[in-house]
C-alpha cells in the first residue's frame, strides 16, 4: 500500500496494449453519404485495428430542438444502418450514449478545466446557434465538452473524425492535457483520424457546402437508403462546370468531389479516375458515378431492411454494448474522481 497522500500512476495502456479506438454519431436525421464516406466506414475498418468503441450519441442531440418520438425512431434507423454496414457487436462495443451515465457526471468534471473562451470560438457553436429562431441552449454551448467526455471516458487513442469535427477533437486534446497537467496523469489524450480521401463530402447543388442532413439541399444529398432510381437523378443534376475535363484543380469543386465519391465507392486513387475519363464528357462520368455508389450502398440498404423492423434486438444489442462500456467509463471515472478529491483517497 502506498503512503498517505502519494498518488500512485494509473495505467492509460488499453486493455492487451492494443489501440483504442472511440467514435460516436448523431442518431437525429438520415444518415447521408457523407456520413457514410466520413465515418461509418472507417467505424467498420476500425474494427480490425484495434479495440473499437461506438456509440450512437443521442445526448447531443437534443442540444437543438427536437421531438422526443422522432429521436427514438431515428436511433434505431442508425443503429440499423450501422449494423447493416458492418459494425459488429461481437468485434465492438456499440452502445447508446444515454445508457452510460458516466458520460455526464465526466462531463460536469471536465467543465472544471475547460475555457468558456474556447467554446465560445468553436465554429460548429457559431453556425448552430445563428440558425436557431427561438432557444440557443446551453447544451449547444456545452456540446464539445460532452464529446470530450465521450471519447476520455475510455481512455481511446484514436478518434475516426469527419474533417468539420477536427477543431473539437483538438479541444478535447486540451481539456485532456490541462486535466493531466492539474492533478495528474490520468487521461490519455487522443489523435484524431481523417480519410485522406472522402473526409469531406459536398453537396451536389453546392459544392462549396458539406452535405448535410440540416443545412444541404434535399437534391444535393445522397442518402444511404436512397432507391437506385433516386441516387441517379442526383447524380445526373449535380452541379460541375463549364468545362469538360474530368479532374480536380480550382474552380472544379464540384467535379473534385464528384471523384472523390467515385474514388472511395471504387476504392482507387483519384488519379486513376482522371485516367479513366480523361476526355469523356460530363454526362458520362456523373452516371459512372451514380453506378459506382448504387453498388457501393446496396448492400447496406438490403441488410437494414432485414434489420429494422426488429426494434427489440436493436434494443438488446445496444444494452449489451452499454453493460460493456459502462464496465471501462466506471474505471475511468473513478480514477478522475480520486484525482479531483471527491470520495474517500484510494489506497
Amino acid at each position: 500500500m502506498s503512503a498517505p497522500g502519494v498518488r500512485l500512476p494509473i495505467d492509460l495502456r488499453p486493455v492487451n496494449e492494443r489501440l483504442r479506438i472511440f467514435s460516436g454519431i448523431q442518431p437525429t436525421g438520415r444518415k447521408h453519404l457523407g456520413n457514410y464516406i466520413g465515418a461509418i466506414r472507417q467505424y467498420v475498418e476500425g474494427q480490425d485495428r484495434g479495440e473499437a468503441i461506438y456509440c450512437i450519441v443521442d445526448l447531443h442531440a437534443i442540444s437543438v430542438a427536437y421531438d422526443p418520438v422522432e429521436l427514438r425512431e431515428r436511433l434505431y434507423d442508425t443503429a440499423a444502418i450501422l449494423l447493416a454496414a458492418g459494425v459488429d457487436p461481437e468485434r465492438c462495443i456499440f452502445f447508446r450514449q444515454s445508457d452510460v451515465r458516466e458520460h455526464t457526471e465526466l462531463t460536469w468534471l471536465l467543465s472544471a478545466v475547460t475555457a468558456h473562451g474556447d467554446l465560445n470560438r468553436m465554429h460548429q457553436f457559431k453556425e448552430k446557434s445563428a440558425k436557431q429562431r427561438e432557444l440557443v441552449s446551453a447544451a449547444l454551448f456545452f456540446y464539445p465538452v460532452l464529446m470530450a467526455a465521450d471519447v476520455l471516458a475510455y481512455r481511446a487513442h484514436e478518434v475516426p473524425v469527419g474533417d468539420d469535427q477536427r477543431q473539437h477533437v483538438e479541444l478535447m486534446r486540451e481539456i485532456a492535457r490541462r486535466f493531466n497537467e492539474r492533478f495528474g496523469e490520468t487521461l490519455v489524450v487522443p489523435e484524431h483520424r481523417i480519410p485522406p480521401v472522402g473526409a469531406r463530402i459536398m453537396d451536389l447543388q453546392d459544392p462549396t457546402s458539406k452535405m448535410s442532413t440540416t443545412g444541404g439541399s434535399e437534391q444535393g444529398t445522397v442518402y444511404v437508403l436512397d432507391e437506385p432510381d433516386a441516387i441517379l437523378k442526383k447524380f445526373r443534376s449535380a452541379v460541375t462546370d463549364s468545362g469538360r475535363e474530368v479532374r480536380r484543380g480550382p474552380g472544379k469543386e464540384g467535379i473534385s468531389n464528384l471523384i472523390e465519391i467515385i474514388s472511395v465507392a471504387r476504392g482507387v486513387d483519384p488519379e486513376e479516375i482522371e485516367r479513366e475519363f480523361e476526355g469523356a464528357g460530363y454526362g458520362d462520368f456523373k452516371k459512372a458515378v451514380a453506378e459506382a455508389v448504387i453498388d457501393y450502398l446496396a448492400p447496406v440498404r438490403e441488410r437494414y431492411a432485414e434489420l429494422r423492423p426488429d426494434e427489440a434486438e436493436l434494443e438488446r444489442v445496444l444494452a449489451v454494448g452499454a453493460e460493456k462500456a459502462r464496465a471501462i467509463a466506471s474505471e475511468v471515472l473513478a480514477d478522475v474522481r480520486e484525482r479531483m478529491g471527491f470520495g474517500p483517497a484510494r489506497g
